[in-house]
Formats: C-alpha cells, sequence, structure tokens
C-alpha cells in the first residue's frame, strides 16, 4: 500500500504555503491583527492556520497514515484531486475576502471550501473501518470526521449570516461555538486519534491498546458536544464541558507518559536528535497553557482582561499545540513515505533542529505580543515561525527531491 505521493506533496506544499503566509502577513503588519480578535484580517489569517495549514496538513497526510500507520488502503482518485482542487480555491477566496471585508464572496468560498472538506473525511471515516488499529483509536476518527461535517456547516452558515442575518442567538457565541467545534472537535480529536499510532513511533515506544483508549474519545466528545451546546444557548455549563473536554486530553496524557515508560531501542540509523519528539514535547506544553486559559475563560465573565487572554488562549492552542504537534508528526511520517516512494530524503539535521528551537520563543513572542498589544514583539515571533517554516520547507523539498535512478517504476 503506496501511498499517492502526487496528491500527498500538493496537500502539503499548499500547506507550507499557508502557514509561511499566515506569518508573514503577520510580521509584515501586526497593527492589521492586533487589538480585539473577531475583525476580519485576524479571521482571515485564522482560517490560514486553521484550514491552510491543519486542516490541510491532517487531509493530506491522512493519505501517508492510513496505509503505512494504521494499515487500511486509502488510494486516491479522481474525485480526491477535484477535492484537493475545491478546498484551495474556497481558501483563497474566503482568505481574499475575509481581507477585503467582502463577505458575499466569502461564504460561497466557504462553501467551496467545505465540500471538498466534507468529501475527504466522509471517505477518511469509511475507510478506517478496515484499519488494523483499536476500536478506540477507530472512534476517535469517527468523532473527528462527524464533528468536521458539523464544523464546515456552521461554518459555511456564519458566512452566509454575514450577509443576510438569519441565524438566531449572540454573533460571538456562535462563532465561538463553531472554532470550538472545528478546533477541539475536528482537529484535537484527529491528533489525538493518530497520536495513539504516532508518538510510539516518534519516541519509539510500545503502542497502547485496549479499552483505555476509548475514555480520551468518549471524554473529548462528550465534552465538545456540551461545550457547544452550551456556547450557543449562553447557559452556565460550559465550565462543566470544558474540563471533561480538559479530562479527555488528560487520559491521552496518561497514554503518552505509558508509552514513556516502555521506550524501545531507536533505528541504528538515527544519529541525529529527535526533532519530531522536540516538536510533540513542547505541543505538548502549550496544550497545557491552552487548558489553563480556556478554563479561566470558562470561569471567569466576559471583560478587557478575558478578551485579552482569549488572545493567549488562542495562540497556544491553534499554533503552539494544533500547529506544532502536526510538524512533529510530518517530520516522522514523510520520510517513511519518502522511503516508499524511492526518495533520497536525505535532509541536513541542523535545518530540522534549528527550525525546531525558533518555534521555541516563537509561539510565546506571538501570545504575549497579543495579549500585551506590542505589535513589536508580535512581529518579531512571527518572524522567527515565519523562518521555521520556511526551513521546515526546504526539509520537506529535499525530502521527496529528486529520485533516485531507476526506481520510477516503483512510484
Amino acid at each position: 500500500m503506496i501511498p499517492p505521493r502526487r496528491l500527498v506533496v500538493l496537500y502539503v506544499v499548499t500547506a507550507h504555503i499557508s502557514l509561511a503566509l499566515a506569518f508573514a502577513l503577520t510580521g509584515w503588519n501586526p497593527r492589521a491583527v492586533a487589538g480585539f480578535f473577531y475583525h476580519s484580517r485576524m479571521v482571515a489569517i485564522v482560517h490560514l492556520v486553521t484550514i491552510g495549514w491543519i486542516a490541510m496538513s491532517i487531509l493530506g497526510n491522512a493519505y501517508v497514515i492510513l496505509p503505512l500507520a494504521f494499515g487500511a488502503a486509502f488510494p486516491a482518485r479522481a474525485a480526491d484531486y477535484a477535492a484537493f482542487a475545491l478546498v484551495v480555491i474556497g481558501l483563497i477566496g474566503m482568505v481574499a475576502h475575509f481581507w477585503m471585508a467582502e463577505f458575499g464572496g466569502m461564504a460561497w468560498s466557504a462553501a467551496t471550501a467545505a465540500c471538498g472538506v466534507a468529501y475527504v473525511a466522509t471517505r477518511l471515516a469509511l475507510r478506517v473501518r478496515h484499519a488494523t488499529v483499536p476500536g478506540g483509536v477507530k472512534l476517535h476518527v469517527y468523532f473527528a470526521s462527524a464533528n468536521m461535517l458539523a464544523a464546515v456547516t456552521m461554518g459555511v452558515l456564519l458566512g452566509f449570516d454575514k450577509v443576510y442575518h438569519f441565524l438566531p442567538g449572540y454573533v460571538l457565541s456562535n462563532v465561538f461555538a463553531h472554532a470550538h467545534l472545528a478546533a477541539v472537535g475536528w482537529a484535537c480529536m484527529m491528533v489525538v486519534g493518530i497520536g495513539y499510532r504516532l508518538v510510539p513511533m516518534v519516541l519509539p515506544a510500545a503502542m497502547p491498546s485496549g479499552r483505555t483508549i476509548y475514555i480520551s474519545a468518549i471524554l473529548l466528545e462528550t465534552g465538545i458536544i456540551g461545550l457547544f451546546w452550551a456556547l450557543v444557548m449562553r447557559n452556565g455549563w460550559t465550565l462543566l464541558f470544558a474540563t471533561i473536554i480538559v479530562a479527555g486530553f488528560a487520559a491521552f496524557g496518561a497514554h503518552v507518559l505509558w508509552m514513556l515508560e516502555r521506550p524501545k531501542v531507536p533505528p541504528r540509523n538515527r544519529t541525529h536528535p529527535n526533532v519530531a519528539m522536540v516538536h510533540i514535547g513542547a505541543a505538548g506544553v502549550w496544550l497545557l497553557f491552552a487548558c489553563v486559559c480556556g478554563l479561566t475563560l470558562a470561569a471567569l465573565p466576559l471583560s478587557d482582561w478575558t478578551l485579552r487572554l482569549a488572545l493567549l488562549y488562542g495562540t497556544f492552542g491553534l499554533v503552539g499545540f494544533l500547529a506544532q504537534v502536526i510538524t512533529g508528526f510530518e517530520q516522522r511520517i514523510l520520510p517513511v513515505a519518502a522511503a516508499y516512494w524511492g526518495f533520497r530524503g536525505a535532509s541536513p539535521p541542523l535545518v530540522g533542529t534549528v527550525a525546531s528551537f525558533l518555534w521555541l520563543p516563537g509561539v510565546p513572542a506571538i501570545g504575549a505580543g497579543l495579549f500585551l498589544d506590542m505589535p513589536a514583539l508580535l512581529s518579531a515571533g512571527a518572524w522567527l515561525l515565519l523562518t521555521a517554516t520556511l526551513l521546515a520547507g526546504v526539509q520537506v523539498a529535499r525530502l521527496v527531491g529528486p529520485r533516485r535512478p531507476g526506481v520510477e517504476g516503483k512510484l
């Protein structure tokens, strides 16, 4: 089961361009995204990170993870390339129209991207039934796919509501509900699910199995459904369901500790630092900070301080955790895929090491710049992460670079 090289590369390259553009726009004009977070240019950059980097990385790498880590074939068909095109066209339209504050075109662009994402998410859920992984891992993928379908539907409705104003309730509450359904229900649920297979590969360590894997899936899904309802209805249950979500992350964290206690001998050819583990470890720290911020926001009434804390919450959750953990997983997934494709996969260890350590000051600089309303600090953090993203792009280019002579028949 060889992953479809062309489609994976298309997704990965587009994802890297999106993340680089998000950091470049932030570094170039930090005042355009600072201040109150719900304005069109900030939302444009957020979607470059969420759809452009997080969603497209998950969708593209799913074509590698399913056959190589889950043991389920996931071939690319003509419709898969059409779905990729829909996501790209929709993403470009969304970001451009958000940036110009032209919401009619933004809504139709969101619908276009939603069609592509929904196709891949649905097909992924159907294919994972054949995977040779524990049922608890599959449940995470099922829940994540269902949440993604709900999140893109809600996103399209919110887009058209900006034009026709038909949704009931408070606008910001609906936006928060959509954001959490997409970020926690889709992205985090998927990261936790595939993490049960990929984290042991990165360490390396024994892979957990058994019914305890169901715990994180059930807690996370219960929490996100309840939080979505509580945010839309604007009642007092947000803290309870936020706590249940944190308990779901804690259940996964307990499994990670179990893995750490059962290490395996790393490959003999691993002579460079485990860059993937640097990213994943740092992402875990930022997840902890995001959980603290989220629980605080759920417990306190709305104020100027909590609005600024929400900026930290978003930075730690989206950039520090999700964006960085995907970077770490990619460091492990793509070399394996490149070996199957017969590519030379030679990247200088220094490039990956420098890129990984640039994330360490970059994330807190962006968070502090937004929280303290310091554009210079925000810009500095964005330039650091842009440099890290470009270096990671160099790694990817070298990894799937020129083919070795005589391997064309293997592709």
